[in-house]
């Protein structure tokens, strides 16, 4: 064999073997991290204020712990990462809902402080 097929065979064959080692490795980290962004999720309100995003990621949970149950690591780890995806979704949408609400209570209050503004300084006049 030639020496200038050699290096790229042998990058390809690292390649493969790499990719046949990761789908052998179970996915725990993975499934680990999901975890903890579908409770973050949770924590920060999303089962009120975004139901249907924490559902999908609690679904997704519970199919990824039995996937790497079953060994079956390449669903897992994508069953994960869609879970965590969701889970992060949840949160966002959360926290922008909580971010709405506490915009719309201060502009509430300076409406409030204005029109007693107003009426203070009509009955002065």
């Amino acid at each position: 064999m030639s020496p200038r097929y050699t290096a790229p065979m042998l990058l390809a064959a690292a390649a493969l073997l790499s990719a046949c080692a990761s789908q052998k490795t179970p996915a725990t980290a993975e499934v680990a991290v999901s975890r903890a962004a579908v409770e973050n999720a949770a924590q920060a309100g999303a089962a009120d204020l975004a139901p249907a995003e924490l559902l999908a990621a609690r679904e997704k949970m519970q199919q990824a712990s039995r996937a790497l149950a079953d060994k079956d690591y390449k669903l897992a780890r994508d069953l994960a990462q869609q879970a965590e995806a969701d889970a992060k979704l949840a949160q966002s949408k959360a926290t922008s809902a909580k971010a709405t609400s506490a915009a719309t209570a201060v502009q509430d209050n300076v409406r409030v402080l204005r029109e007693e503004l107003d009426r203070a300084n009509s009955a002065n006049q």
